[in-house]
């Protein structure tokens, strides 16, 4: 019994020891130190943390591509670079180069795409992907011919190879159906990305006036494919008759396309109608200029194209092709382009002098320039107003000549007007205007 009481009280001091022992060591200042530490890194490594992703994607050119990525919500950054390749130095001089045109061992032009997954899913950015590019051609993209322009899937970790391998094979149905070929799409995991010269970096931010390459196919992840390579897309029998105007737009995201909307299109009122086409949308039109880059601006006469441009064209771009196509050789474009002036008393002023009420407007924009209820008889043979609509034109001082004179264009298309004079009826400005840059429009009861 005596024995007993022993081992128990023997075992009860070598547990106070122990606890003893672990307090002085919990108390330590590098013992705390060293599991802070501990406890930072299993944080740093829990699930719930790691949002953050990243894949690699080739789809041709990369400035373009990298835009488009960019602009998907929960896309934290897109950087152009090079990958794929072995015994190619990773730079844009050396994969251009000829002897690299067909060696398979060239790095891809690819965008290294970083994500939160918590924002956007793998899946969505890899639909993206496939419907922003043609993936059934091989080693190219539209003019973009070489191995460095090849579709490629380079991916972080076997999930995300599963998933690319999924969303491919399902993409390839839906082109199937849609009578396209095989897609050539190559997927792996990624051995070393390089990023490119820093002047490929936001390549389209820093050339604002430029085009994007649009190669997509127009089939997408949705129920029914938008476009077929088979079908007519649209009914194009208005626009084979007289003049139009054609804009080819972006299946995807296009930031040329949206600025030309933004400073051209949307406030566009001009005779001659304007139409947004995709490029496999062009049924029974005769179209010369290649239609890959959006936008593509085409000025067409009975179906057929008279002027095309490839690429984003600023208001006074636009507004000069539209003058010489609606224009032509004439007074009126000498009026508007060379600051000229018309003849006094000419055909088109007794034409506008006695219109009925309503507003004279912007030959080429169609916008409001000046009133009938402002219009007055100066005697001078030319259009007078006293004021013209409320910010549809600008001043711009005019000392040529040996005068000194204020010109009048118009806000919205820069055409010349004419210009304004202190000597109008009751001390009022008169606004000496040229009628052949005008059309008449009555106002509406």
């Amino acid at each position: 019994m005596n024995f007993k009481r022993i081992i128990i009280a023997s075992f009860v001091i070598v547990i106070m020891a122990l606890l003893v022992a672990n307090e002085n060591q919990a108390s330590n200042p590098d013992t705390i130190l060293a599991q802070t530490n501990s406890f930072e890194k299993l944080n740093a490594e829990m699930p719930a943390t790691r949002h953050v992703q990243t894949i690699v994607l080739g789809a041709g050119c990369f400035w373009g591509a990298e835009k488009r990525y960019a602009a998907i919500p929960g896309v934290l950054n897109a950087v152009s670079g090079y990958a794929d390749g072995k015994g190619v130095t990773p730079t844009y001089e050396e994969i251009i180069k000829r002897k690299h045109r067909n060696n398979p061992n060239n790095h891809a032009e690819v965008v290294q795409v970083t994500f939160n997954s918590q924002m956007v899913s793998l899946e969505t950015i890899l639909m993206n992907y496939f419907e922003g590019h043609d993936p059934t051609q091989l080693n190219r993209q539209g003019n973009d011919i070489g191995t460095q322009y090849r579709s490629t899937i380079l991916t972080s970790n076997g999930e995300q190879t599963e998933l690319a391998n999924r969303v491919l094979s399902d993409y390839q149905q839906l082109l199937s159906n849609a009578g396209w070929g095989t897609i050539t799409t190559k997927v792996d995991l990624l051995t070393k990305f390089f990023p490119a010269e820093s002047y490929h970096q936001d390549y389209l931010v820093k050339n604002p006036n430029g085009y994007c390459p649009d190669h997509s196919t127009g089939v997408t992840f949705s129920k029914a494919p938008k476009a077929s390579k088979t079908a007519a897309r649209e009914n194009n029998q208005s626009l084979t008759i007289g003049k139009q105007i054609v804009v080819i737009d972006s299946q995807q995201y296009c930031p040329y396309c949206e600025k030309f909307k933004k400073n051209v299109s949307n406030d566009y009122q001009g005779s001659i109608p304007l139409t947004f086409r995709l490029a496999d949308q062009l049924d029974g039109l005769t179209v010369k200029t290649e239609t890959w880059a959006t936008p593509t601006i085409l000025f067409l006469e009975d179906g057929k194209e008279v002027f095309g441009r490839q690429g984003y064209m600023s208001p006074e771009d636009f507004y000069k092709a539209l003058g010489a196509f609606k224009l032509g050789n004439s007074e009126a474009f000498n009026v508007a382009f060379n600051e000229g002036t018309d003849r006094r008393y000419c055909k088109q002023y007794d034409v506008f002098k006695d219109t009925p009420d309503g507003v004279f407007i912007d030959k080429l924009s169609g916008a409001k320039l000046f009133d009938t209820q402002d219009r007055f008889d100066s005697g001078t043979g030319w259009l007078s107003f006293t004021k013209a609509v409320d910010g549809s034109v600008t001043e711009k001082e005019d000392n040529r000549y040996g005068m000194q004179r204020v010109e009048i264009r118009s806000k919205s298309s820069g055409i010349h007007l004419g210009h304004v004079f202190p000597d109008g009826p009751n001390g009022q400005p008169r606004y000496c205007i040229n009628a052949t840059v005008l059309e008449f429009k009555p106002r509406k009861i």
